[in-house]
């Protein structure tokens, strides 16, 4: 299971990477200053992508994602916690995505991970329906794709 997870972590952090500078590129950013992604305008672009997939396993990663959502790490009162509130938003591609980016921020910032993996299988099964997720993604919006893969 430890090698497993390596392996999901170092392709999350790949794909995640190459992923947000596609979206900058294919124009899916926040104007002048800072380089930023805007996720929120990628997820209504490929809203219909998770109100209907006709995928199976994007299907099940959305449903996963959904009923088991990743926290959010916290301080409060000085002391490292876990937040399981839901995103505010209108959109479920939005809100998936939002997970997806909790996912990676969890693993990118020690969260999940500081020399042992907590709750192994769930996280090998964040990391793994995360990953489909970005591929859906990727394969549902030519110019992301394009940039991603050029």
């Amino acid at each position: 299971m430890e090698r497993e997870l390596g392996r999901l972590a170092t392709d999350l952090f790949r794909t995640f990477a190459r992923f947000e500078y596609a979206l900058k590129a294919a124009g899916f950013h926040n104007g002048d200053g800072p380089a930023g992604a805007n996720w929120r305008d990628f997820a209504v672009s490929v809203a219909a992508l998770f109100d209907d997939p006709q995928d199976e396993a994007l299907e099940a990663a959305i449903a996963y994602m959904l009923e088991h959502p990743p926290n959010k790490q916290m301080i409060e009162d000085g002391v490292l916690s876990w937040d399981a509130a839901a995103p505010q938003t209108d959109l479920q591609s939005d809100r998936v995505l939002i997970y997806v980016r909790r996912v990676r921020n969890n693993l990118f910032h020690g969260g999940k991970f500081n020399g042992h993996w907590f709750a192994p299988e769930r996280s090998a099964a964040l990391l793994r329906h995360s990953l489909t997720i970005l591929n859906a993604c990727l394969a549902a919006s030519e110019q992301v794709n394009e940039a991603y893969h050029n």
